[in-house]
C-alpha cells in the first residue's frame, strides 16, 4: 500500500470517481479548449441573479477540470486574447481558508499511512499475545488491503452520489469503528475484522481524499497542494513507527497503537462538518452559484473577478460532459491498448517489487536477520520508514528534472541491488534452509531455528527442539536469542538493516512514485478516470497477493529465496520500462497522447519518444514541437 497508497490528482484533470496519483510530478497539460464567450456569460449572469443564495453556499473549491485550461501555457494565451483585463490562473493564489481545509482534509491521508504502517510495529507482540502461524499473520497484515480494495471499489461510486464530503466523512468513521475493534480484540477474528474494516477506510480516502483536495486547489498550485496529502501518508507512517517503538515494552502496547489511530480520525469528524463541498460535485449537482462560491472563496477573490470564475465553472461543465461519453469498453480502442498495459503493468511492478514486506514486515524482517529482540527491531524499523518519507520528498523535486524513465531505470537497478545484498547478508546469518518437518531436523543452526513458530533453541543441548503446545491448544512464544548473538548484533544483521534501507531509498526515489504519475499522463481526459482506475485497482490487487505470501514464501524458498525472486520480479520490471515504457517529462498530455495515436495508425510511435528530452528528435520532438504551434493557434484545431 503504500504504502503505501501518495497524489497529484487533480493537476491531471481526472474526471468524476477516478482514483488520482500519489505524487506530484507535473509535466502535462491537456488543453481543453477555450470556452465560448456565450457560454461564460450564461454562467456569469446566473450567479449574478443568485447572488444572494451564493453567499449561503458551504462549499470550497476549485474543479478537477479546470487545470488544463488555466495552466502557464493556455494562461499566457488567454490573456493574450482577452482584452478587457480579465485575471488568469497565474493571478490567484490560495486562500488561508484553503490551507486550513486541505489541512483538514489530509488528515484522512495521515491516517491511511499511520494504519498501513502500524503492524509493522504490532505484528510481533500481536503474534505473542494470540499465538499467530504464518497464516494468520499475513491474513492479519493482508486483511487491510482486502479492506482498502472494497473502499477503493465503492469510493468512486459513492463519491458521485453523495459527494466527496460525506464519503471522507465516512471514512472517518470506519477509522474509528475499525480501532475500537483491534483496540478491545479477544480473539483473532475479531482483530481480523477491525483490520478489515479499518481498510475500507482506508480504500475509501485513498481515492476520495485526493480527489476532493486536487477539486478544492487552483489549478496553478494544485500538484504542491495534492503533496501535501502525500507526505501526510509518509509521515503517518513514520509516526506509526515511533508509536509503535514507544509502546513496543509496554502492557498491551500494541492496543495502544491500534487506539491512537482513532484521534485523528475524531479530529477530522469534527472539523469536516465545517468544510464545504467539491465545486466540481456542486457543478454536477446545479448549484452553479454555490460553486462559483467556493471557488470564490478558496482563491480569496472578490465579486469583481466573476468573469475568471464563470470561466473556472464553464470548464467544470465541459469536463463532466466528456466524462459520461465514454465506457470501459472504449479502453481497448487501439491507440489506448499500449498506455493501458503500461499504467496497469506499472502499477503491479511497484507492488510484486516487494516493498510493502519492508513496510508491513519490517520488525518481522529485522527479528530474522537477527536483532535481538522485537524493540530493537523495531526501533530500526523506524529508519526504514524515515527513508521512505525522505525519498519521497527528493522525488517530488526531481522527478520533472531528471525524467520519469531515466530516474524508473536508475534506481530500479539500486532496488535489485540491494535485494540481492540482502539476500546475501541472510545466507549468512541463517543459511538457505528451507521450513523443515521437524524441529530437531534445524540441528544446531539457531538462526534458522528460531524463525520457525514451532521451534526453540536448547542451548545446553545445542540443538532445535518443539516446543509442543499450552495448556489452551496454543503453541508457546520462544523469546530467547541465539547464543552467538548474547554478545550484540553481529555484522552479518547490519549487512540485512542497510540493504533493506538501500532498498527502500531506491524505492522512495522512483517505483513509489513515477507508476502513479505515469499513469495520470497516458490517457485523454475523456477516459482517464476509468483508466486510472483500472491501474489503481492492480495495485491493490498486487499488494494483496504481497501481503498474503512472504511469510509463507520465506519458508517454502527461505527469506534469502524470497527477496531474490523479488530482485527477478524486478529485472523483467526494468526491461519492461527499457522497451515499452516512453519518457513523458517535458511533454504536454496532448502530445504525449498524439503519440499514441500516430503508433495505433501504423507510423512511428512512443518508441521514439525516449530520446526527445536529449536530442529533441523523432517523433517525440515534432509532436511537442506541433502541440505547441497549436496551443500559440499555429496549427490548426485544439485537440483534446
Amino acid at each position: 500500500m503504500a504504502s503505501n497508497g501518495v497524489q497529484e490528482a487533480s493537476r491531471y484533470n481526472i474526471p468524476d470517481g477516478a482514483p488520482p496519483p500519489p505524487h506530484n510530478g507535473g509535466g502535462g497539460i491537456t488543453s481543453a479548449g477555450h470556452s465560448s464567450s456565450n457560454s461564460v456569460s450564461s454562467i456569469h449572469k446566473s450567479s449574478s441573479n443568485n447572488n444572494g443564495n451564493s453567499n449561503n453556499s458551504t462549499a470550497v473549491g476549485s474543479s478537477t477540470g479546470v487545470n488544463d485550461r488555466f495552466t502557464k501555457d493556455l494562461g499566457n494565451n488567454n490573456n493574450s486574447n482577452d482584452n478587457n483585463g480579465a485575471m488568469s490562473e497565474e493571478d490567484s493564489s490560495p486562500s488561508k481558508f484553503l490551507y486550513l481545509l486541505i489541512t483538514c482534509l489530509a488528515i484522512g491521508g495521515f491516517l491511511f499511512g499511520y494504519d498501513t504502517g502500524v503492524i509493522a510495529g504490532a505484528l510481533l507482540p500481536i503474534k505473542e499475545e494470540f499465538g499467530l502461524s504464518s497464516q494468520q499473520q499475513e491474513f492479519v497484515v493482508g486483511g487491510t488491503t482486502l479492506g482498502a480494495i472494497i473502499g477503493g471499489l465503492l469510493a468512486g461510486a459513492l463519491s458521485d452520489l453523495v459527494g466527496r464530503k460525506p464519503v471522507t466523512l465516512l471514512s472517518s468513521v470506519i477509522f474509528v469503528v475499525g480501532a475500537a475493534l483491534m483496540t478491545f480484540a479477544h480473539a483473532y477474528w475479531l482483530l481480523l475484522l477491525g483490520r478489515v474494516v479499518v481498510g475500507v477506510g482506508v480504500g475509501l480516502a485513498a481515492l476520495v481524499v485526493p480527489l476532493y483536495i486536487g477539486e478544492l486547489a487552483p489549478s496553478a498550485y494544485r500538484g504542491r497542494l495534492v503533496t501535501m496529502n502525500v507526505l501526510l501518508i509518509t509521515g503517518g507512517q513514520l509516526v506509526a513507527y515511533l508509536v509503535s517503538s514507544a509502546l513496543t515494552d509496554v502492557n498491551d502496547g500494541w492496543r495502544w497503537m491500534m487506539a491512537i489511530s482513532a484521534l485523528p480520525a475524531i479530529l477530522q469528524l469534527v472539523t469536516l462538518p465545517f468544510l464545504p463541498e467539491s465545486p466540481r460535485f456542486l457543478v454536477k449537482k446545479g448549484d452553479i452559484p454555490g460553486a462559483m462560491a467556493v471557488l470564490r472563496r478558496c482563491m480569496g477573490l472578490s465579486d469583481a473577478n466573476d468573469d475568471y470564475i464563470a470561466k473556472e465553472v464553464d470548464s467544470i461543465r465541459e469536463s463532466l460532459e466528456l466524462s459520461h461519453k465514454t465506457r470501459y469498453r472504449d479502453l481497448l480502442r487501439k491507440d489506448l491498448r499500449r498506455p493501458l498495459i503500461i499504467a496497469c503493468f506499472m502499477q503491479l511492478w511497484q507492488q510484486l517489487s516487494g516493498f510493502n514486506t519492508a513496510m508491513y514486515y519490517s520488525a518481522t524482517i529485522l527479528k530474522m536477520a537477527g536483532f535481538p529482540n522485537a524493540k530493537s527491531a523495531t526501533l530500526f524499523s523506524l529508519l526504514i520508514a524515515g527513508t521512505n518519507m525522505v525519498m519521497t520528498m527528493v522525488a517530488i523535486k526531481i522527478i520533472d528534472r531528471v525524467g520519469r524513465r531515466k530516474i524508473l531505470l536508475v534506481t530500479m537497478v539500486g532496488m535489485i541491488a540491494g535485494l540481492i545484498v540482502l539476500g546475501v547478508a541472510f545466507i549468512k546469518i541463517v543459511g538457505f534452509t528451507v521450513k523443515q518437518d521437524e524441529c530437531v531436523q534445524y540441528g544446531d543452526n539457531c538462526a534458522a531455528c528460531l524463525t520457525d513458530d514451532r521451534c526453540y533453541f536448547a542451548d545446553a543441548m545445542n540443538t532445535c527442539q518443539d516446543m509442543g503446545w499450552d495448556g489452551n491448544g496454543k503453541r508457546p512464544i520462544y523469546t530467547g536469542v541465539c547464543p552467538n548473538r548474547s554478545q550484540g548484533i553481529k555484522a552479518g544483521s547490519w549487512v540485512a538493516l542497510a540493504s533493506l534501507v538501500f532498498y527502500v531509498a531506491s524505492y522512495g526515489l522512483g517505483l513509489g512514485n513515477a507508476p502513479w504519475l505515469i499513469q495520470s499522463e497516458l490517457f485523454p481526459l475523456d477516459i482517464r478516470g476509468k483508466a486510472t482506475g483500472m491501474a489503481t485497482a492492480c495495485n491493490f490487487a498486487g499488494n494483496l497477493v504481497i501481503s498474503l505470501t512472504f511469510l509463507t514464501l520465506t519458508q517454502r524458498i527461505t527469506a534469502t529465496g524470497t527477496f531474490w525472486l523479488y530482485a527477478g520480479i524486478l529485472v523483467i520490471a526494468w526491461l519492461f520500462v527499457y522497451f515499452l515504457v516512453p519518457e513523458t517529462a517535458g511533454l504536454n498530455l496532448e502530445d504525449i497522447q498524439e503519440l499514441f495515436r500516430t503508433e495505433a495508425a501504423g507510423e512511428s510511435g512512443p518508441t521514439y519518444i525516449m530520446g526527445s528530452r536529449d536530442g529533441d528528435e523523432g517523433v517525440g520532438a515534432g509532436a511537442s514541437e506541433d502541440g505547441r504551434r497549436r496551443r500559440r493557434g499555429q496549427g490548426g484545431a485544439e485537440e483534446l
